[in-house]
């Protein structure tokens, strides 16, 4: 046997085999005895049996040099009719072996637990062989062509360079770039332009920062962005930001049809326009053809993605030619100025398409000394005479031309290194010429070139931010990568490197080379129609024209591809129900809802018309994203998440928050009104989410947060006792489950909600019999009961099963184990136990008692609601009535408190508060009224107050014929537990000398034993059982009945009883018509060895004749306080 090590870790265990080493050799198949080769063993094959689902992690067979193909591995070979089997390990004549005995040999230790703990081996076997879903539309192309056979799947090929930053740099160039970036550093000047653009490209760059983190953080398999940001911020978060970047990527594909039917209806063909005019007959026509585009967009997405990323690589040769043309068109007007000569009447810029023939003046010699007036002074005048009266400016000041491209050496940049920002129907301007006067501000009627919208710094930070976007195109496509792990980081901020040096550059350029008035000039006016960017090109302006169009309807497409997989992507997630149906679409997994409900989402956007409305839309959506991404990244890495463990490791949590910061700050810089809305509907969608989405557990970092959160509250709470203001009911409900598990009383858990109104801590606890190792399945059942009862009755918090074998115990333990430090039950909630005295199992009774004592002991308060099956659900309010509040002894106040609570619900609400005290014979009633109304005035609580007073009688008849039959009653029980004590202690004598016979009798059968144990009983004499059972049978015999008869009542509990029925007629008196009553509920007597029959007694007597009674009893701590 040869043993091969690979790097130092995994070694690979080599058999070589030979038809004649194995036994039987002329049973074997041909397969295996007509070739050698050499076995390579990666695991056993026990392992496969214990792992199904991995059908690679069975042996690997490899021929030698000179061999055959590949054999498939046999387990074990059958050798005649023994049917003994040979281990696939070791396969010779001296092995022979059961199948198992090679677990046996290496890992004995763990085969009892291969079921659910796999091999090592198993484990890479599958981690290798995982394929990645491949993004985008790949497998819908292939899934297009019908009728073909399905190919199998290849493994990822796609490298850094065209797979990452290719599609990032056709994304992020778009049609700002051609359409509104000389406008953007004409108005706000070079220098604030730069700021806007290195503002932009800074917050793009640390976002794609923190998301090479997390995209380097293990496996991105599907959904991209949207996939990074809901597994590490929770589906609430994920949700609500995958829908902002979901509407933001639809609101782009409007922008980009917008500015390609700018570029087709300004640019191209300005005949093609419908309505004649400018300002709103502009926004129908474009209205119009977007309607259109779109229509014909989405036609072409439905019919099929492959001609759309066919078209891509096109699309992304028009962006590069077009700015390759830009630098061209620069370097060649340092040498050779293009003619693009701007008429400007004073300092003002007239509209090109007025000037006829070039004629830049008011007259024009058309014969020797014979003048005659153009077209412009025909605009400004009345008629065309010499005479006629003019416009005062026009008057003034003569016509002069400019180069509108003055050149790279012109020395232009002095001009526009600072802003001109206009308002709306401003004419645009040059300040360097001189104007004869300063006229009054000019009429629209006249052909000036105005401004179209008020312009601001803010407005330009909206309008440019789209143009640096898409910057997630890389993330997007990880199934489709090489090594996606390496190509994002590495492709995504090459991409944003390349862009703004290109953005940043370009701001130099045209600052540099353009004319001030020409770069204001939006639509090119001054320049006779000419896109402002096209003018600067080389060759030919159409280079930009064409380039800029067909680079928009692409960008256009590819944000109608990609917003459907997004949406699909997140109705797939099942998080957001009413967003289920858009995760279907046609056989080949084409979203058609999807790309229906896009196309609407968009349609919205081009009935806006104006592309400098619509961009700072999609400002605000692609910001949140990016401002989530950073904090996703900064969170993780704060926290030190065990799983937080990037390959990228350049990043750190303050560029996350750095990051984070820009978003937010960008996003109320360009649109305060835009930001507030963009973050009311994330709020909307996380909170909805929250309440009626599906409960997803994706290991996200708020997750974590929580849990930081938790434990540092938790620690706080530690560090001293909850100040009385402070004080609230943390519940500890004990719910009984018949054997069935149902819940026995689930209008406890009623009771609790109303009472805690959501507020607060909850933990609902059972007590299942029984031994833990046996009963754990039931536990979980239980545990599923209370959850579903929980959840049915809305009621927010924890449930705890214990397995206990006696349920007094059990109950012990929960109250003294439940909570966490601070966070621990103050209040214990149980019910009565129904029919106690007729029940056959006195454990009920004993165990309600013991835990009485056990939540004194712990100084916990307690609430026993009796008859708790007529208190109110939650679907019945109460229209009116009284909650009648019966103070008797003061235990910290929560006879007070516990109304006021009960009507913050809406089933309690409507009820008036009544508190009664009892006055003695020596107490001043009146002076007790004042002083509990002025009790009550304090506390701010609203009731009614009365004091009722209670003479001293004598003790009735009743109460003392009800003392002795309940005295008779406990004698009674006692008698009986006791003679079945008696009863078993014999039994155990007996069993006790049977042993001892079994010892001394050696060699003695069983029947031996049986007879020598009679023997022993019978050694018990007829006078002395008769004598034992006179004493210790009280009930059993004429006598024992006759001194059950003759026992008087104990004067203690004759006067207990006294008390008890003299309030229960006073409350019943007074309290019969209201919807609950609260009253204090007396404690066990200290003496644990007392009769607890009794005590069950006179709280039965002091609640008799009430409907719903409310025995509380307090933890001895104050709950309530008149301070502020």
């Amino acid at each position: 046997m040869e043993n091969f090590t690979v790097m130092a870790s995994v070694r690979f265990t080599v058999t070589p085999t030979k038809a004649e080493d194995l036994p039987g050799g002329s049973d074997l198949s041909p397969d295996i005895s007509l070739r050698s080769g050499s076995r390579v063993r990666f695991e056993s094959d026990s392992a496969n049996r214990s792992d199904p689902l991995s059908e690679v992690s069975g042996g690997v067979t490899s021929t030698s040099a000179g061999g055959g193909t590949d054999t498939p591995d046999h387990s074990s070979i059958d050798q005649g009719e023994g049917n003994s089997k040979t281990s696939s390990v070791y396969i010779n004549s001296n092995h022979q072996v059961d199948d198992d005995d090679f677990y046996d040999k290496n890992l004995a230790l763990f085969e009892e637990e291969m079921d659910t703990r796999p091999k090592v081996s198993s484990l890479l076997s599958r981690l290798v062989n995982y394929t990645n879903l491949t993004q985008g539309a790949k497998e819908h192309e292939e899934a297009e062509s019908i009728g073909e056979k399905k190919k199998p799947s290849k493994s990822p090929q796609m490298g850094t360079l065209m797979g990452v930053y290719l599609p990032c740099l056709q994304n992020i160039f778009g049609v700002i770039l051609f359409l509104r970036l000389t406008w953007v550093v004409g108005t706000a000047g070079v220098l604030q332009a730069f700021c806007i653009v290195l503002m932009c490209c800074c917050c793009t760059m640390l976002t794609a920062i923190s998301m090479s983190a997390i995209a380097t953080n293990g496996v991105v398999p599907a959904g991209g962005s949207y996939f990074m940001i809901s597994r590490s911020l929770g589906p609430e978060f994920g949700g609500a930001v995958g829908l902002c970047f979901y509407l933001g990527t639809t609101f782009a594909g409007a922008m980009y049809i917008l500015g390609a039917v700018e570029i087709l209806l300004v640019y191209i063909a300005p005949g093609a326009a419908i309505f004649e005019g400018e300002g709103a007959a502009m926004l129908n026509n474009m209205r119009i053809y977007g309607s259109i585009f779109l229509l014909f967009m989405a036609l072409l997405v439905f019919v099929g993605v492959k001609y759309v990323n066919k078209l891509a690589s096109v699309f992304l040769a028009c962006v590069i030619i077009s700015i390759l043309s830009i630098y061209v068109g620069a370097l060649v007007s340092a040498f050779s100025v293009p003619d693009f000569p701007v008429c400007m009447l004073g300092n003002r810029t007239i509209n090109a398409h007025d000037v006829v023939d070039n004629h830049c003046s008011k007259t024009v010699l058309v014969k020797v000394m014979v003048e005659k007036t153009t077209r412009l002074w025909k605009l400004f005048c009345h008629n065309s005479q010499l005479n006629a009266t003019c416009d005062e400016y026009f008057t003034s000041n003569n016509f002069s031309e400019i180069k509108g491209i003055p050149g790279l050496t012109s020395g232009a940049i002095s001009e526009n290194l600072w802003g001109t920002y206009l308002h709306k129907g401003d004419v645009l301007e040059k300040r360097s010429l001189h104007a004869s006067q300063a006229a009054h501000p000019a009429s629209d009627r006249y052909p000036y070139v105005f401004a179209d919208i008020t312009t601001s710094f803010t407005v330009l930070v909206g309008i440019f931010f789209p143009s640096v976007t898409g910057i997630m195109a890389g993330s997007n496509r990880s199934g489709d990568l090489k090594d996606a792990q390496r190509s994002i980081p590495i492709g995504t901020i090459l991409a944003i490197l390349t862009t703004s040096l290109v953005y940043l550059s370009n701001v130099v350029l045209f600052g540099a080379c353009i004319e001030g008035v020409v770069l204001r000039d939006k639509f090119g006016h001054s320049v006779k129609g000419n896109l402002v960017v096209g003018t600067l090109a080389w060759p030919s302006p159409w280079v930009i024209v064409i380039g800029s169009f067909f680079s928009t309807c692409g960008a256009g497409l590819q944000s109608l591809t990609g917003a459907p997989r997004l949406l699909q992507a997140i109705a797939k997630d099942n998080i957001i129900p009413f967003l289920r149906v858009f995760g279907h679409g046609k056989a080949n997994g084409e979203p058609t809802w999807a790309l229906l409900l896009t196309a609407l989402i968009a349609e919205l956007g081009i009935l806006i018309a104006s592309l400098d409305m619509v961009a700072p839309i999609l400002t605000m959506f692609f910001l949140m994203c990016y401002l989530f991404v950073n904090l996703a990244c900064a969170l993780q890495t704060l926290l030190r998440t065990p799983n937080w463990r990037p390959r990228f490791s350049y990043y750190h949590w303050s560029l996350s928050f750095l990051g984070m910061t820009f978003c937010l700050a960008l996003m109320f810089i360009s649109s305060w009104y835009y930001a507030i809305v963009a973050m009311v509907i994330a709020g909307m969608i996380y909170k909805y989410i929250e309440y009626q989405g599906a409960e997803k557990e994706w290991g996200d970092g708020i997750r974590g947060l929580s849990l930081s959160a938790a434990r540092y509250a938790l620690l706080r709470l530690e560090e001293g006792p909850p100040h009385t203001k402070n004080w609230r009911p943390q519940l500890l409900v004990l719910l009984k489950l018949d054997e069935d598990a149902h819940v026995k009383s689930p209008r406890l858990l009623t009771f609790a909600s109303q009472l805690k109104a959501g507020k607060g801590l909850t933990i609902v606890g059972t007590v299942v019999p029984g031994n833990y190792l046996q009963s754990y399945g039931e536990a979980l059942a239980a545990e599923q009961t209370l959850k579903h009862l929980m959840d049915k009755e809305r009621v927010k918090g924890f449930c705890q099963c214990i397995v206990a074998q006696k349920p007094r115990d059990g109950i012990s333990h929960m109250i003294q184990s439940s909570g966490l430090g601070g966070m621990k039950p103050n209040t214990v909630v149980m019910g009565w136990p129904h029919a106690w005295r007729q029940s056959e199992d006195p454990q009920s009774w004993k165990t309600f008692i013991n835990t009485v004592r056990v939540t004194t002991a712990a100084h916990l308060a307690l609430l026993v609601p009796k008859n708790i099956s007529l208190f109110p659900s939650n679907s019945e309010p109460c229209t009116e009535g009284y909650i009648d509040v019966w103070w008797i002894v003061h235990d910290g106040g929560m006879l007070m408190l516990l109304p006021f609570l009960l009507r913050q619900h809406k089933v309690w609400r409507k009820c008036s508060m009544r508190i009664f005290t009892v006055a003695q014979m020596e107490d001043n009633s009146i002076q007790m009224k004042k002083d509990l109304l002025t009790f009550t005035y304090q506390l701010r609580i609203d009731a009614e107050v009365e004091v009722v007073e209670m003479h001293d009688s004598d003790i009735s008849a009743y109460t003392y014929e009800r003392t002795l039959m309940m005295e008779q009653r406990c004698q009674m029980l006692r008698q009986m537990r006791l003679s079945k004590s008696d009863r078993d202690r014999e039994a155990q004598l007996v069993k006790d000398r049977n042993s001892m016979l079994r010892l001394t009798s050696i060699g003695s059968d069983d029947e031996d034993d049986t007879d020598g144990g009679e023997r022993d009983r019978m050694t018990w004499t007829k006078e002395k059982t008769t004598q034992y059972r006179a004493t210790h049978s009280g009930c059993s015999t004429p006598e024992g009945f006759r001194d059950m008869l003759s026992i008087r009542p104990d004067h203690s509990n004759v006067r207990r009883m006294h008390t008890a029925v003299k309030l229960n007629e006073v409350i019943v008196n007074r309290s019969h018509d209201a919807r609950v009553v609260l009253l204090n509920m007396p404690g066990p007597p200290k003496n644990t060895e007392g009769d607890e029959n009794s005590d069950m007694e006179f709280l039965e007597v002091l609640t008799e004749g009430l409907e719903r009674v409310l025995l509380v009893r307090g933890g001895g701590s104050e709950v309530i306080t008149i301070y502020s």
